[in-house]
């Protein structure tokens, strides 16, 4: 199927295939040329093999060749074994390249696949990407200065209110004290940028800094000047696509974002104030970003043709040398593997080694049909910031009216301002699950609002979609019944709402099938585009987010933190449909959509604005004073729930820490910090060859005489095996900095796990000034936990006579074999 643009300005553009499908463009106010474009040269693949942004940070999977063509591999180097002969590392590897090529193997329709380099890495990485026979590969190998190769991989797609949630006001805290996050750079690694989006606007703005030295380029509707004082900067790289795909036609080959992920996730970030921003009709407000004043540099490497990590670390490895400050990632690996072969770990140690600050996304594989299931946790690396995602307090609705004058609040999504006023009520008990054809058939006097129950307590949305797939203009409406709590996102964290409806608890539809049985008599309206504030429990950690401990280095506590990722209003591509009514494609200029990719674009927009207040913390202070002032309780000072369990309390391998608190966190007391030798320490303690050891940390001067698997992290756990026995004891060494003003003194406060002794030495610290150090040790006696997930308690250094409480959490957790 093409699609053929049929209008311009707020117009639509027409699909033609078996069926006509009408993708229409709703509060659009740029030209509609690039959309028209985009549209007449995409087939229905953009439809059939759409991945729904709102459930993924980005994942990556392997990639595999026939054994007798050639393949694109990712090849790390020693940089020291360079002969002085060349001029710079892309002559050597060129060179190397050149020197081992061997007949070219013919591909299918009898073309060459020339060896050749794709990529030269020398900021984050040293080494490159190339396209090389297995053969050509071994011989590589035999190269002076190689390190370690794998193949290449491919990848695939991971507000107006959330400001107010994390408290973040003008008068006090971190805005006014960072001035919003002012000359900051924040680099976003995604599918790209729509960059005339309101939120990418520079009023206000003042001159680019001069330690910025990247570029805007240009590309296939995209032109330099679409760059500004707030957009400063974008890339795209698509050379590993090219390569696995050597026919493929890059069908917006530039940085425009065709995808909406990148735009989504950058805004939320960094994005200018935009007034009354909506999702068709709900959060209404003024949209801005986390940290409206930082500057933004977007590198796209994900492709709708296809995503090759060879790719994304290009992205990274320039986003380094260009300047950025900050990094948003929503990459991870969807199948353990050790931290040397995982691309995003290896770009991501330069990048820390440069003072970068990481923030990546922890994944959304939480949960499973009938709950949660154990889930691996992406980005689980020691020099990443890792990010959960939880829910906020803002709750969208439609309000059920009874003709008895019974009212009910439901949760609706529906994309209109539809008209559901005094119609009949339908109940039919042998067919009120709604997925039968002939209780539509059945209905052929007039509108009705058929009543849908759940008996099967199976996702409301396959009950929806057969309703809105069918041709009963009889149905005006339809409510739908969920066993599961109205706040939870086992449902809502989709936000598809294709038919005119309401979804209540079953309590309520109790009420509502006594007054249907009444008959004729029996009449309801539902009003829709309602948006609430303030009236849930939130946050809850969300079902859908990826659960600790890493699997690829499980003796650090991941994820970190958590972040709002749950329904988030942010700027879309107007390209791709926002969601669908009754068969038709609505595009939008924002969108609500879900995953941890939000909550690390949260993260990453804090991360900018503490950067612009103490300049020389590290990343990893940075981290630390998120990560001791987040708040484990939520809105009712009840411990943090986790939707994915029921509203048990959640576990720190889910949320981490607890939920950022950006104000507090500007001025946490202390930090713990770690320089890049001590992440060079771990490598060393988990019996990494040396060349395993340089593939990521690409320096010889980091040795291993003094290996260590106790980074000074801002958490602790400790780890059985299943099946374990007895009691174990496991010893614990911190170092805190005093960067609060003056100096303190600091008493420990524990709160041991279930069935555990926690013992501190010393009890108390005194510091004198500011980066004053103390050090201290935590050993925990503990024992195998019955097949359990985990167990959780804290330490907490509370300042005598001052503001500032330090908290980390303590988990004993069933340990995962990398696998």
């Amino acid at each position: 199927m093409m699609l053929v643009p049929g209008g311009r300005d707020r117009g639509y553009c027409r699909a033609a295939s078996h069926n006509l499908i009408l993708h229409v463009l709703i509060n659009t106010n740029h030209s509609c040329v690039a959309a028209a474009n985009y549209f007449c040269n995409q087939t229905m693949r953009q439809l059939s093999g759409f991945s729904f942004p709102f459930l993924f940070a980005l994942t990556i999977i392997g990639y595999v060749s026939a054994e007798n063509e050639r393949s694109t591999y990712i090849i790390h180097m020693d940089k020291s074994h360079m002969p002085k002969v060349f001029t710079g590392p892309h002559h050597w590897y060129s060179s190397t390249v050149d020197s081992i090529k061997t007949a070219s193997p013919a591909t299918s329709d009898g073309h060459q696949s020339p060896a050749r380099v794709l990529y030269t890495y020398d900021n984050a990485v040293h080494g490159f990407s190339a396209v090389l026979s297995k053969d050509e590969m071994e011989t590589v190998k035999k190269s002076p200065g190689f390190l370690s190769a794998y193949g290449d991989k491919q990848v695939t797609v991971d507000t107006s209110h959330t400001f107010e949630f994390l408290s973040l006001n003008p008068v006090t805290g971190l805005w006014p004290a960072s001035n919003y996050g002012k000359d900051v750079i924040i680099g976003v690694i995604d599918s790209g940028v729509w960059p005339e989006s309101k939120s990418y606007h520079d009023e206000g703005m003042t001159a680019v800094p001069s330690k910025w030295k990247g570029t805007c380029e240009a590309g296939q509707e995209f032109n330099s000047s679409l760059c500004n004082l707030k957009l400063i900067g974008a890339r795209y790289f698509n050379k590993g696509v090219i390569a696995a795909n050597p026919n493929v036609t890059i069908s917006m080959n530039s940085a425009r974002d065709t995808r909406g992920h990148g735009t989504h996730t950058s805004s939320i970030a960094a994005g200018n104030y935009v007034a009354e921003a909506s999702y068709f009709g709900y959060a209404t407000g003024t949209a801005r970003g986390v940290a409206p004043k930082a500057r933004l540099a977007i590198y796209k490497a994900t492709w709708d043709e296809g995503q090759y990590a060879s790719d994304v670390i290009a992205g990274i490895d320039a986003a380094v040398l260009d300047g950025v400050d900050v990094l948003s990632i929503s990459l991870g690996l969807r199948f353990s593997t050790p931290l040397y072969e995982d691309p995003v770990a290896v770009a991501s140690f330069g990048a820390m080694e440069k003072g970068v600050f990481v923030s990546a996304s922890a994944g959304n594989i939480g949960y499973a049909t009938g709950r949660v299931r154990n889930s691996r946790i992406s980005n689980g690396t020691p020099w990443v910031t890792t990010v959960g995602a939880g829910s906020v307090d803002r709750w969208f609705s439609g309000t059920l009216t009874l003709g008895n004058g019974l009212t009910i609040t439901g949760w609706s999504m529906l994309p209109a301002r539809a008209i559901v006023k005094n119609v009949e009520l339908y109940y039919n008990e042998s067919m009120s699950p709604c997925e039968s054809t002939e209780l539509f058939d059945s209905l052929n006097t007039g509108p009705r609002i058929v009543i849908c129950e759940n008996k099967q307590q199976t996702e409301v949305s396959s009950d929806m979609g057969s309703i809105a797939n069918s041709a009963a203009r009889s149905v005006a409406a339809a409510i739908f019944e969920s066993h599961w709590p109205l706040t939870d996102d086992y449902y809502f964290e989709s936000r598809d709402f294709p038919f005119p409806g309401v979804i209540i608890s079953s309590k309520d539809m109790k009420s509502v099938i006594e007054y249907a049985k009444l008959g004729f008599t029996s009449r309801a309206s539902i009003s829709f585009q309602e948006t609430r504030v303030g009236t849930t429990r939130a946050p809850a950690v969300a079902s859908y987010t990826s659960r600790g401990p890493s699997r690829s280095y499980p003796g650090i506590l991941k994820p970190d933190i958590m972040a709002p990722g749950t329904l988030v209003l942010a700027s879309w591509s107007p390209v791709q449909f926002a969601t669908t009514l009754r068969g038709i494609l609505l595009a939008s200029d924002f969108n609500i959509l879900s995953g941890s990719s939000r909550a690390a674009a949260h993260v990453a927009g804090v991360a900018a604005m503490l950067k612009g207040v103490h300049p020389g913390w590290s990343p990893a202070a940075i981290r630390s004073a998120m990560m001791t002032t987040a708040n484990p309780l939520d809105s009712t000072r009840n411990p943090i729930p986790d939707n994915a369990y029921n509203g048990a309390v959640a576990s720190p391998i889910a949320m981490g820490a607890g939920q950022i608190d950006p104000n507090r966190a500007l001025d946490p007391g202390l930090v713990y910090d770690a320089a890049p030798h001590d992440y060079a320490n771990i490598l060393c303690s988990i019996n990494y060859t040396a060349s395993q050891i340089m593939t990521i940390t690409r320096s010889k001067g980091y040795n291993c005489s003094n290996p260590s698997s106790d980074l000074n992290y801002p958490s602790f756990i400790a780890l059985y095996n299943i099946g374990e026995v007895g009691r174990f004891v496991q010893k614990f060494e911190r170092t805190l900095t005093n960067v609060g003003r003056g100096g303190g003194t600091y008493k420990a406060n524990v709160t041991a796990p279930e069935g555990t002794t926690v013992t501190v030495s010393p009890k108390t610290l005194v510091f004198g000034k500011i980066n004053d150090k103390k050090t201290y040790s935590l050993t925990l006696n503990y024992r195998g936990l019955d097949n359990r997930l985990s167990i959780s308690g804290s330490i907490v250094w509370v300042e005598e006579k001052g503001k500032h409480t330090v908290r980390s959490p303590i988990v004993v957790a069933l340990k995962y074999e990398l696998h």
